[in-house]
């Protein structure tokens, strides 16, 4: 009977509410400051998000994904008759040089699948020596030992997500006894360092007067968490390994989209740039579903949130990530967004109602990434209509 009534503490859909009542008491935007609709900063009387934030302009990003630019090779989009050899013996060159810089600039123009796994261990600087085995099994131990509220909620997540996923659910055990292992991980809580959160605590039940951290990472789960780790199962089956890089992945980039932080790559700043990005270059697209009463952000938050995870067709979604890792940033993640509304922006110019709008942008599964971000970033649809 618990089970049937637990539900994840965080939505997406909650998450979305509170960054848009989110509002800056030293600033009042006007419909005739244009400076409101400027790239670089600023709010906009069309977004809803309402804060004021230092945002890339679309020359800059042009600049920092400059290696995705159709002069250089790209998994994904030039090797559709078959895979590059010369490309392929540059991975095995990447790995037997063994320095992370390398694979990260090898990651800018993605990887193939037989080379991902050794080329993000490389990248991510992800420890598989025993020490990890020991940890893991540690961690493992602890599961067995004892039980936590919170793993109730990570197993109604798989269930709802992962595990009701035609790609993932041969994984639910795995992905299972994985994040039961992420719940009891203490080293997590050094990630907050970083961030402006801070983890939650609870009052021990023989002491009021102590708190400790609880859950033991820090990390209440949210609604779709489970997908951040299903499709890295299709690299590695060793839990060991798997887990490593999940956590390695976690603590560097998707903490991030479930924060509220002014960082550039905080879901906040991700969000206002895709706002920014679609308003400036698509002003008619974005002011059509604006007056139908379908809110870009609301079709797109979901994507940014979850980074594509369940939305895109796996092969697709870890050549986004290739990226991710790649160039070190999340930033890549508004521009798809742009794209995917620029790429259907005809049929979304002749919907009425926001329920066709979605009807439109709910299947993603069968667009090719690599493609839609070089059409986005350099042909003419980031040009002002």
């Amino acid at each position: 009977i618990f089970n049937s009534i637990v539900k994840a503490v965080v939505s997406t859909q909650s998450t979305g509410e509170v960054l848009t009542s989110l509002s800056s008491p030293n600033y009042t935007a006007k419909i005739y400051d244009y400076s409101d609709v400027n790239e670089r900063s600023g709010t906009s009387v069309w977004g809803l998000i309402q804060v004021r934030l230092h945002l890339k302009t679309t020359q800059q990003l042009r600049v920092l994904f400059s290696n995705l630019s159709t002069h250089h090779f790209q998994t994904g989009a030039d090797d559709i008759e078959g895979p590059n050899p010369e490309w392929q013996r540059l991975g095995i060159k990447t790995v037997q040089l063994g320095y992370t810089p390398t694979a990260q600039r090898y990651l800018q123009q993605g990887s193939y699948p037989t080379q991902r796994g050794d080329i993000w261990l490389l990248a991510l600087g992800v420890d598989t020596s025993p020490l990890a085995y020991q940890y893991f099994n540690q961690l493992r131990s602890s599961v067995f030992k004892y039980e936590l509220l919170v793993d109730r909620l990570f197993l109604q997540d798989v269930r709802l997500t992962a595990g009701n996923h035609e790609a993932y659910f041969v994984f639910e055990d795995l992905v299972v006894q994985i994040l039961l292992c992420f719940s009891r991980d203490t080293q997590l809580l050094s990630h907050f360092k970083s961030t402006s959160a801070s983890p939650p605590h609870a009052y021990t039940r023989n002491n009021m007067d102590h708190t400790v951290v609880y859950p033991p990472n820090g990390i209440i789960p949210f609604h779709g968490f489970s997908l951040f780790l299903a499709p890295m199962c299709f690299i590695w089956s060793d839990p060991v390994v798997l887990y490593n890089v999940f956590k390695a992945l976690y603590t560097r980039f998707f903490f991030r989209l479930h924060s509220l932080s002014s960082h550039p790559q905080g879901i906040l700043s991700l969000c206002q740039q895709f706002e920014t990005l679609l308003q400036t270059h698509q002003p008619q697209l974005f002011y059509h579903l604006r007056e139908m009463g379908s809110h870009p952000l609301k079709h797109a938050f979901n994507w940014i949130m979850h980074a594509f995870a369940g939305y895109l067709e796996t092969s697709q979604l870890l050549l986004l990530w290739d990226r991710i890792i790649g160039y070190n940033t999340l930033e890549i993640l508004p521009v798809l967004a742009v794209a995917v509304f620029a790429f259907r922006r005809n049929n979304l110019m002749e919907v009425s109602t926001p329920s066709e709008a979605e009807a439109v942008l709910q299947d993603v599964s069968s667009l090719k990434v690599i493609p839609l971000l070089q059409y986005c970033l350099y042909a003419r649809i980031l040009h002002p209509v």
